[in-house]
């Protein structure tokens, strides 16, 4: 893992145990923001004031089992989550946050595998940030076609246009104007609209 590509990633780890804390620090090279808290109640609260790309959270803590804050941090984020739960636990749990792609690991475990699974944690979000990117381009294109339909529709209706003589209008004015064809499109609706 590239650390241009490490620089772009934010963590909150969760754990109670200062020796876990370092030993999960050391794959984290080149991360931007790394927030530790030592309880489940301290972590809610992180959540609540900014969006993390990782989510590690060493089970149990005093304050609770660690497994509702990973289905919570699941459901409202798009944070790549893993649990480190007691084998006697693990069962259980691991059947319970699975649905969720939680990452559930049995502790205790070896510096190599927590380094992996953050690395793999971290391509999966790579992953998702990319077809989100995708998802938004895509919804402001779409966008854009209903904001300059409106306008040509609104041309052809007020000014007696053409399609093809609103759509070339458009594009002139955009293009005269050094902005984008939904700008012009939004001054016509502004104009033109009722």
């Amino acid at each position: 893992m590239s650390r241009d590509k490490d620089i772009q990633h934010s963590i909150l780890i969760v754990s109670s145990s200062e020796q876990f804390t370092a030993f999960v620090k050391k794959s984290l090279v080149g991360f931007i923001t790394i927030d530790v808290r030592k309880s489940i109640s301290l972590a809610r609260r992180m959540i609540l004031e900014r969006d993390y790309d990782l989510v590690v959270i060493d089970a149990p803590l005093s304050d609770e089992s660690g497994e509702s804050f990973a289905l919570d941090v699941a459901e409202r984020m798009s944070a790549s989550v893993m649990i480190l739960i007691p084998q006697e636990m693990y069962s259980d749990v691991a059947e319970s946050v699975a649905d969720y792609g939680i990452l559930t690991v049995t502790k205790p475990t070896s510096p190599n595998y927590i380094d992996k699974s953050i690395r793999f944690m971290t391509a999966t979000r790579d992953r998702l940030k990319k077809a989100e990117k995708k998802i938004v381009s895509v919804e402001e294109k779409m966008e854009e076609l209903r904001c300059v339909s409106r306008a040509k529709l609104l041309l052809v209706e007020r000014k007696k246009m053409t399609e093809s003589d609103a759509h070339r209008y458009i594009g002139k004015l955009a293009m005269d104007n050094g902005t984008s064809r939904k700008r012009i499109a939004e001054r016509i609706i502004e104009d033109l609209g009722d």
